[in-house]
């Protein structure tokens, strides 16, 4: 399949194989379907989803509460991500999702309806705990020059600055002066390469966590 058009005969044996009458091309509409005196269903034809894919369809809820998006279904790596992300945004927005395989087959990935998101507390609360460790607003909505500043990297920071003062120093220390308090774990696991073991316990600022700091040293500001 290499065109939009490709994707009707499928969905219209899809449709008529469920007593709908359907017709390709009706006003805007790339395809309407209609079952006895019940409201039409819309469908809306694109090899892949964008944006402008997603306006159509919404159009068309003036029109009926029946109204579908139909791409052909993605294939690869990230085909299942894909597949998630364009379900769940189509049932925010009211609309039902199919997908054409590339042997004809039609798959109905979620019917037209009200979208009511279930709340996860787990995140919620992840959320608010990054929100609450974070020092001042480092990131102004955005990335920064470098990337995002998190409050991982802001501990980081604190123990990296506190060490090109000091010298080498036992984590423990480091923990006490710094208050960040998994600061042995933290230059342990050296996530970002700016810390070197000196011996036990001892850590070091190496010459990655020099530069480091000169790249995100006003993250903390």
């Amino acid at each position: 399949m290499h065109r939009e058009a490709d994707l009707y005969p499928p969905i219209k044996a899809y449709l008529e194989a469920q007593g709908y009458v359907v017709k390709g091309e009706v006003g805007a509409a790339d395809l309407v379907a209609r079952r006895g005196d019940e409201e039409p269903l819309i469908v809306e034809l694109k090899l892949k989803p964008n944006l402008t894919h997603y306006h159509q369809a919404v159009a068309r809820l003036a029109l009926s509460d029946l109204v579908y998006i139909a791409i052909l279904k993605p294939t690869g790596r990230n085909a299942r991500r894909a597949l998630r992300e364009n379900r769940v945004l189509c049932r925010r927005l009211g609309l039902g999702f199919l997908t054409v395989r590339a042997d004809g087959v039609v798959e109905a990935q979620c019917d037209p309806g009200p979208y009511a998101p279930r709340r996860n507390k787990g995140r919620r609360a992840k959320l608010l705990r990054e929100f609450d460790r974070l020092s001042g607003d480092p990131n102004d909505g955005g990335a920064t020059r470098h990337g995002i500043v998190t409050a991982y990297r802001q501990d980081a920071l604190r123990c990296a600055m506190y060490l090109a003062e000091s010298g080498a120093e036992k984590g423990a220390i480091v923990a006490k002066a710094t208050g960040v308090k998994n600061a042995t774990t933290l230059m342990r696991d050296n996530h970002y390469g700016w810390f070197e073991k000196v011996e036990k316990g001892v850590y070091t600022l190496s010459a990655h966590g020099h530069k480091g700091l000169t790249d995100w040293g006003d993250s903390l500001s």
